[in-house]
């Protein structure tokens, strides 16, 4: 009796000349049909059988990579990055990679900006990587640790003139005035970085995740999916198979 009520509710007891929800709803349900109607794995999948991984999971991740570049997939460096504030309200964003080898995967970007402040205080984080083309993914998490000043600007006079641009920039998840005030900025600062390629930018940073979890994911269409975990614990990699 109480649903038979609710359903005379609505929508007779709107409010005379509250505006219909008609076009709102539909949007909504069109929403919903393109998202299910959205194909995912149309493609020949690679296959991954976990009993020829390697001990560790540093050459699986750089096979890996390699493997996503090779099969067309744009920027395969591209990763999310995970870090939490100090009450613990976690934020993501997408950057790339710098480096991975036996003393992490490396990242770089200003102190200032809200993931330098985050992993000031709380020096942890996690990272992903999708790579579609190949049904793939890798998850890494671990202790975040800061490189010294020496290998920041290296990490970042390595890179293009257009990163340096946009490091000389800085000032990074402060509030803007406007687009014209970054367009200004952003000018002066390619004239810059032309001018001076060792410009220095003591707030770049280079950041090393030291990965304790590095779990790796092969999609299968029937969804059949493999995943193999590694764990870092007492001087050694352990291997887990997970239900997909």
């Amino acid at each position: 009796m109480s649903d038979h009520r609710a359903h005379q509710d609505s929508p007779d007891a709107r409010p005379a000349g509250a505006p219909a929800q008609h076009a709102d709803d539909a949007e909504a349900q069109a929403f919903r049909e393109l998202l299910r109607g959205l194909r995912v794995w149309d493609v020949a999948l690679p296959s991954f059988d976990p009993a020829t991984a390697p001990a560790e999971p540093l050459p699986l991740f750089r096979q890996w990579l390699r493997e996503a570049a090779e099969a067309g997939v744009p920027e395969p460096h591209t990763m999310t990055l995970a870090t939490a504030d100090a009450a613990g309200n976690p934020s993501v964003r997408t950057l790339m990679l710098h480096d991975a080898d036996e003393r992490g995967w490396h990242f770089a970007s200003h102190r200032g900006s809200r993931k330098g402040r985050e992993l000031a205080v709380r020096p942890r984080a996690a990272l992903g990587f999708y790579w579609p083309a190949v049904g793939r993914q890798v998850r890494v998490s671990g202790p975040v640790t800061v490189a010294g000043p020496e290998e920041s600007a290296a990490d970042l006079h390595h890179r293009s003139t257009g990163a340096l641009a946009a490091a000389l920039v800085g000032r990074q998840s402060e509030v803007l005035g406007s687009v014209e005030e970054l367009a200004r900025s952003s000018e002066a600062a390619w004239e810059r970085a032309r001018r001076e390629p060792a410009a220095p930018v003591p707030s770049w940073t280079l950041y090393v995740l030291r990965p304790e979890e590095v779990e790796f994911f092969q999609g299968d269409a029937q969804r059949r999916h493999v995943r193999l975990n590694y764990r870092y614990g007492n001087g050694r990699w352990t291997q887990d198979l997970l239900w997909p």
